[in-house]
């Protein structure tokens, strides 16, 4: 039994991300064990639920992850926890598009048979709320909206009316924040900052969001709420892997410019049999010792370029460590790193492309099949994976591409596999395929035991 609740929203901007990262450090302060979740492949949001938390942010995508998943990444995330608190995605009912909402808020709250609290975006807003909670009530029985946070309040006077809007449909206010610049999380091109890069003064927001939380929102209602989710049945994560052995050190880079990953892979990583090292590749001049295989998430290395193309000793060791055919794994910003350069700047130059900013947006998720045997994948192998960046690699493939896939009805092929180097924008949530894991570690301890 784990109290847990869902926050949502009828749309994208109403705040979801400073609420529920608000509410889950208020909630820590009283002393509570709270399991963050995000739902969807975002990696932006689950930081900041780590600080708020002190627990890793997990996220919940049944695309990626496949909805039989959920329930025991879910059990997995949430052990020992007083209860977890999920932040949605979009909105309530956006999912997959030319889907039924897979993948969506409501999804996965149906899944965890979670209560949903709706936070409102106030703003313009008056009677017409209860016209609004009443759609979004009624849409589909299954989900259980139970109350709602209203969010950007002009006034104490704005408040009473939306409260009395709330009560013609049924539906109690937890909380109501005022608009406030300083309520919210700082934002770039592919969203919010990542709590690496904000640094120090991510943990001051956090912070501040809980002492606004803290002062705005009933949080014993909140808790009620949470306890009022019915038992699961039990659900156990269990990958079923044995560990090699050969304890391979694979190391993976981190810090402010690689913080797109998931909290499961370095698990899996270790459940698989290998040591693993994380290293910032902004102030390590060398690859951790023993490094037997490399994984590079993604991130904003394009914010980073000039300090990453500065380090030109660890740019030399990766490059060394490829060329000696160590296995490496490269996903998006990872992918920018392995190139000759980014917007002009040196990289670690193993990949025969260039990379660079573009204004265009490349978002969503992407039926894939492996097109070339690798460190990672056999060919053949099908992954749903998920894609989103505003750079370009030119050319954007090998002759031995990482994976293909229809868009728009054309084919597409995409990445670099060349030799022990599998780099791809794509990303794919280890969770989904734990036998890629355990073939990529395999490939690393004997790349670390080969003969000299």
């Amino acid at each position: 039994m784990v109290a847990r609740l869902v926050i949502a929203a009828p749309g994208s901007g109403a705040g979801k991300t400073t609420v529920a990262t608000g509410l889950m450090a208020a909630l820590r302060r009283r002393g509570l064990r709270v399991a963050p979740g995000k739902v969807g492949p975002d990696y932006i949001d689950p930081g900041y639920h780590a600080l708020a938390t002190g627990r890793p942010g997990r996220n919940l995508d049944p695309v990626l992850c496949g909805e039989d998943r959920v329930r025991p990444l879910f059990a997995h995330g949430a052990r020992e926890a007083d209860l977890a608190v999920i932040e949605g995605v979009m909105g309530l009912f956006d999912g997959r598009l030319g889907t039924p909402g897979h993948g969506s808020t409501a999804h996965v709250a149906t899944l965890l048979d979670a209560p949903v609290v709706l936070v409102v975006d106030a703003r313009g807003q008056s009677r017409s709320l209860a016209a609004l909670l009443h759609g979004f009530r009624s849409y589909d029985p299954a989900v259980r909206i139970a109350g709602v946070l209203l969010n950007k309040v002009g006034s104490e006077r704005h408040t009473q009316v939306l409260s009395e809007a709330c009560a013609e449909v049924g539906l109690d206010v937890l909380g109501s924040l005022p608009r406030d610049p300083a309520f919210e999380l700082p934002s770039r091109h592919l969203g919010l900052v990542t709590a690496a890069e904000h640094g120090r003064a991510a943990t001051e927001v956090v912070d501040a969001l809980a002492d606004k939380v803290a002062g705005a929102v009933d949080l014993d209602a909140v808790l009620r709420l949470a306890r009022s989710a019915p038992p699961l049945p039990p659900a156990t994560w269990d990958p079923g892997l044995d560990p090699d052995p050969r304890r391979p050190v694979i190391s993976i880079a981190g810090g402010a410019a690689f913080t797109f990953g998931y909290a499961e892979h370095a698990e899996l990583l270790t459940a698989a049999g290998a040591e693993v090292a994380v290293f910032d590749p902004l102030r390590a001049e060398s690859l951790p010792e023993g490094t037997a295989g490399l994984v590079l998430p993604g991130g904003f290395p394009e914010q980073h370029a000039e300090e990453l193309s500065a380090n030109a000793p660890l740019r030399a060791a990766v490059a060394a460590l490829a060329t000696a055919g160590a296995p490496v794994h490269a996903e998006c910003g990872g992918l920018l790193y392995l190139a000759r350069e980014l917007d002009g700047r040196p990289m670690c130059g193993v990949l025969p492309a260039d990379a660079r900013m573009t204004p265009k947006l490349t978002l969503g998720y992407r039926d894939a099949v492996a097109i070339t045997d690798s460190v990672l994948q056999q060919a053949g192998t099908r992954r749903t994976a998920h894609e989103f960046h505003r750079t370009e690699l030119v050319p954007a493939a090998s002759d031995t591409a990482a994976w293909a896939w229809r868009q728009d009805g054309h084919p597409r092929a995409e990445g670099y596999v060349l030799g022990g180097v599998h780099a791809s924008y794509l990303h794919t949530h280890p969770a989904e395929d734990p036998a890629a894991i355990a073939r990529f570690v395999r490939h690393c301890a004997e790349f670390a035991t080969r003969e000299p």
